[in-house]
């Protein structure tokens, strides 16, 4: 048997002791399968907003923050079975569900032409106390794995300066002053004149982007900026 008939069969081994099932739905998962099952994948309650010149991400940033372009995977909302993917890569230890998740998303946009010109991906940052706690910051794992699909360079110029308190149960104003003067940009000189795609992994009221957005225009005033992330809420 060589290297890779083993390895295959390896794989299937570890699958009948610990079936993969879907994270969405809990079915198991078949060859080919990864993440969702074949029905969830098609399902999947995609935005299609990254097209648009002027989406629902923009409007939630209008006026506060230049956009270039904006895209969110699918809608996040109470009852929907598909927050569970967000839950799961963001505290249940699986980075690798944001990374794939990532990867994925990329894969079906990149045809269109989003990605073409940005310089580099650059993930929203975590206090690095919150990350130790975590052990990952979720939407780096997000940024790497559309890395993986567009070869791009993921930064790390964006940091935490200091922690805030969790953006969870609070309204939109409080959600803003929660996230002000809360990141700063380090090595500007690799930002100017550079269009950089800011990734997380759930847009609500766009608090926690706008204050990245801001803070890099402020350090970095001839960035282009474009975001993207994998959910965007429904605030209805």
């Amino acid at each position: 048997m060589g290297l890779g008939g083993l390895a295959r069969w390896g794989r299937d081994l570890i699958d009948a002791v610990f079936p993969r099932v879907c994270e969405v739905c809990g079915a198991t998962l078949v060859e080919g399968e990864d993440i969702m099952c074949l029905q969830c994948l098609i399902d999947l309650p995609r935005t299609s907003l990254h097209s648009d010149n002027f989406n629902a991400i923009h409007e939630r940033l209008a006026g506060r923050a230049p956009i270039e372009r904006a895209g969110a995977f699918f809608y996040y909302y109470r009852g929907n079975p598909y927050t569970r993917l967000i839950h799961k890569a963001k505290y249940n230890n699986l980075p690798a569900i944001g990374r794939k998740l990532g990867a994925l998303y990329a894969k079906e946009i990149v045809g269109d032409g989003f990605f073409d010109g940005i310089d580099m991906i650059i993930p929203v940052p975590l206090h690095w106390m919150k990350q130790l706690r975590r052990g990952y910051n979720q939407s780096r794992e997000i940024a790497r794995g559309m890395a993986e699909v567009t070869s791009l360079p993921v930064g790390d110029n964006l940091t935490a300066a200091k922690g805030h308190s969790t953006q969870t149960r609070k309204n939109s104003f409080d959600r803003w002053l929660n996230a002000q003067n809360i990141y700063q940009v380090v090595r500007r000189s690799e930002l100017e004149g550079r269009h950089l795609l800011i990734v997380d992994d759930v847009i609500t009221t766009g608090a926690t982007l706008l204050a990245c957005c801001q803070a890099i225009k402020k350090a970095a005033p001839t960035a282009k900026i474009s975001v993207a992330a994998l959910s965007l809420t429904r605030l209805s």
